[in-house]
């Protein structure tokens, strides 16, 4: 979590300064309002390895080629319920702004629509997207891959083949939503990249080195040979993170007809989207009626520890982005530091930000 005396940040204003420097790297406009847009939220809705602390990497992208400024995507395949696209390595934000726009009149049409992307880059934070959702009164089913590496063994492995391999699900409730984001693998990529930068270990042996040995040290990921992130359930339980990364990989590549077995193009993503539209079904009171007697449930249960009551999972970080939209954003401090290269060349400062 973010220290809690790091200066707060407008949140209007932080979208307006990522868009800003994503345009001085050649993005377009529209994308880069839509990423910077995304990127924000994440923060707001405390995840914060994966919001602004990827901007700097999304810039470098865009800069070096890897990420396409501009364009749209090909449409490979198009069936009422079911699309695939190449993205052709454009914005992945964008990307899934412009999924959501085809396939919400599609859920509404036909009960469910499910669109895949092939060759997106990044798609920063999978929770963000279901804030739309909640919204729009669907059930969200959006799952992510990148075939261009691998940090995470299958279980009783000891070589790559996954990355973490999210999963994410949101649906309302008639007082907020749930929404769940979760990976195959214990950890990320992306907190094991900031530990190591701090020289910070985990609490618990997470990963594995090259010979299989426990460890909570993340730079045995950049030994040679590497080690790996443990799936969810670690060394006696993994087959079930293991299982999952497997689900996400037909979900992703398989559908796509695009992934590991393809030579790798850079950091990037295979998209699964499904929405399914809760009229077409039992109808939304009916989905609310049972939806809101399980959370009573999950909320009311006895807790094993009276100071930590159970949560509905996404409760937290909703509360989190109201109260963070009204009195600040508080940005991780390793962000701003992140940023000080690209402030140079672009002339840009994170700090007009500040309240």
């Amino acid at each position: 979590m973010t220290d809690t005396t790091a200066p707060l940040y407008r949140a209007d204003a932080l979208k307006d300064y990522a868009s800003a420097l994503l345009q001085k790297a050649g993005l377009a406009a529209p994308m880069a309002d839509s990423v910077g847009r995304t990127l924000v939220e994440g923060d707001l809705l405390g995840h914060d390895t994966h919001g602004l602390a990827l901007l700097a990497g999304y810039v470098k992208e865009l800069e070096s080629g890897g990420m396409t400024p501009g364009g749209a995507p090909e449409v490979l395949s198009d069936r009422p319920a079911a699309v695939l696209w190449d993205g052709k390595r454009l914005p992945g934000p964008w990307l899934m702004d412009q999924g959501m726009d085809l396939l919400i009149p599609r859920a509404r049409e036909l009960g469910t629509a499910s669109l895949v992307i092939r060759r997106s880059h990044h798609i920063a934070c999978l929770a963000v997207y279901m804030l739309r959702a909640l919204e729009e009164d669907m059930l969200m089913l959006l799952a992510c891959s990148d075939p261009n590496t691998a940090s995470v063994a299958p279980f009783g492995g000891t070589q790559a083949v996954f990355t973490p391999n999210p999963l994410a699900m949101g649906f309302p409730l008639s007082q907020g939503g749930v929404m769940v984001d979760i990976s195959a693998s214990i950890t990320t990529n992306g907190m094991s990249n900031r530990k190591r930068a701090a020289g910070e270990t985990f609490a618990e042996e997470w990963l594995i080195d090259a010979a299989g040995k426990p460890s909570n040290n993340p730079q045995v990921l950049f030994d040679q040979p590497p080690g790996t992130l443990l799936p969810v359930g670690g060394l006696s339980h993994g087959h079930k993170g293991y299982g999952m990364a497997l689900l996400v990989e037909t979900l992703t590549a398989g559908l796509a007809g695009h992934g590991r077995a393809d030579p790798p193009e850079g950091w990037g993503a295979t998209v699964h989207v499904t929405l399914h539209d809760l009229h077409a079904f039992g109808g939304k009171e009916a989905f609310l009626h049972q939806m809101d007697h399980v959370a009573a449930q999950c909320r009311n249960n006895r807790p094993i520890d009276a100071a930590r009551p159970v949560r509905l999972p996404g409760e937290g970080g909703l509360k989190r982005r109201d109260a963070q939209s009204k009195d600040g954003v508080r940005l991780h401090p390793s962000i701003a530091r992140s940023l000080q290269d690209a402030e140079q060349r672009h002339g840009l400062r994170l700090a007009q930000a500040l309240l």
